[in-house]
């Protein structure tokens, strides 16, 4: 199975892997326009565009996007991350062609009818509401502020309350015609697709659209930064972040391996010593991820009261000791999961073609998987161990705190505790 790309002469790039034996397909348009790309007076205007692309056409009305959809089995969706927007459905090999034209309909014309701009608002400030009252969810866009403060990659994606209310048709036009080019358009297909076919059916959809310049978002610098939130809750929620390095950095790989060995899996270091050696926890995790010029190390875990300082400071020497006693058996074990939860996601269509997009994005190529395979197995003891020595050195440490904090340590301790 090779990815094949076409990128017509506009800029759209459309990217397809055929996966025999599969009746579906799962087909996006990925954007390169995300939260980060906002201004500070657009802080979730992305978010808000890709639920308004849902609510009708000049063609179609929201319930016939819908019915169009899921009256042949199929289904559609959209999501906003900090670098990309994505509108995506999945369908049988018959209905790929119908699947496409809504896609696409609903990006290239949406109407952005007043009254459903009113309804939608609603339901994005009743979205902000929840994401505010689930502590182990609205922590991490603390952490991120944090860790990016007064930066388009640390705002929320979500944005403010006070900004949802008040925007309209017309800030969410400006954000398309600055940030919708065809030239920031990936067309990705995975499963039952047939590359040349695919192009023909998008020529007559996208080829007509002219080229744009390309925004560039302004460059990202983790600060240390802490926020604490008092509240009365039943757990004191407790996220810290390292930074890690970009997605196109040498070190990459060693990251994501030094985050699943610290507490990637019940096998972790971070599960055994602080859940079940101490049971300061219920639920405790590490991960890696990354950003087109920065990436963080996240660990978070929910304690009680009590029991906050003590898991705070375990978690940095565990840190600490990774850098001096990381063994090779946790480096097989993390590179062994990294491999299966890479082979496995790509027996499902969807995330197939949403690899294609993002590695076409950040590469400008699709690399083989044995390319990917390669630099896991690439990375020894040694490559981990050396690059927790560099977080070590750097010093850099975000921390976000939620609920009941009174005993728990405040970043300046947690800093100096890291470097002695």
């Amino acid at each position: 199975m090779t990815a094949q790309v076409t990128t017509l002469p506009n800029g759209l790039r459309i990217v397809t892997e055929t996966m025999p034996g599969v009746d579906s397909t799962a087909i996006g348009l990925w954007i390169e326009a995300g939260a980060r790309h906002e201004t500070a007076t657009q802080n979730g205007v992305a978010h808000f565009l890709e639920h308004m692309a849902f609510k009708g056409t000049a063609r179609r009305s929201a319930l016939q996007i819908a019915e169009e959809i899921e009256d042949v089995g199929g289904y559609i969706n959209a999501y906003t991350s900090r670098e990309m927007t994505a509108y995506y459905a999945r369908v049988l090999r018959a209905d790929l062609a119908l699947a496409l034209d809504v896609i696409a309909d609903i990006v290239l014309n949406p109407a952005f009818d007043t009254r459903e701009i009113e309804v939608e608002r609603s339901v994005i400030l009743q979205e902000i509401g929840q994401a505010l009252d689930t502590p182990d969810d609205i922590i991490f866009d603390w952490l991120q502020e944090a860790a990016y403060p007064n930066q388009p990659i640390g705002r929320s994606i979500l944005g403010q309350s006070a900004d949802v209310a008040r925007y309209d048709a017309g800030d969410l036009r400006r954000f398309v015609a600055e940030h919708y080019g065809p030239g920031q358009m990936i067309l990705s297909a995975a499963g039952a697709v047939d590359h040349d076919a695919l192009v023909r059916l998008a020529e007559p959809l996208f080829a007509h659209l002219a080229p744009r310049p390309r925004p560039v978002a302004p460059a990202a610098r983790f600060a240390s930064g802490e926020r604490r939130e008092l509240r009365g809750l039943e757990q004191a929620h407790f996220a810290l972040a390292l930074e890690a390095p970009d997605y196109c950095a040498p070190d990459f790989y060693a990251s994501q391996l030094f985050s699943a060995a610290l507490g990637g899996g019940m096998s972790s270091r971070l599960f055994q010593r602080l859940r079940e050696d101490r049971g300061l926890c219920y639920t405790v995790f590490a991960q890696s991820g990354a950003y087109c010029d920065t990436g963080m190390i996240t660990v978070y875990a929910g304690t009680g009261a009590d029991e906050i300082d003590a898991l705070a400071c375990l978690t940095i020497d565990e840190i600490k000791r990774a850098a001096e006693d990381m063994e090779d058996a946790e480096v097989a074990r993390a590179r062994a999961q990294m491999k299966a939860g890479l082979l496995m996601g790509l027996e499902s269509p969807a995330q197939r073609a949403e690899r294609l997009a993002k590695l076409l994005s950040i590469w400008g190529r699709v690399p083989d998987l044995s390319e990917s395979v390669a630099r896991i197995d690439a990375v020894d003891v040694a490559a981990v161990r050396a690059h927790a020595g560099q977080l070590l050195a750097s010093g850099g440490l975000a921390l976000a705190l939620y609920g009941p904090i009174e005993r728990a340590p405040y970043l300046a301790s947690l800093s100096a505790r890291l470097v002695a």
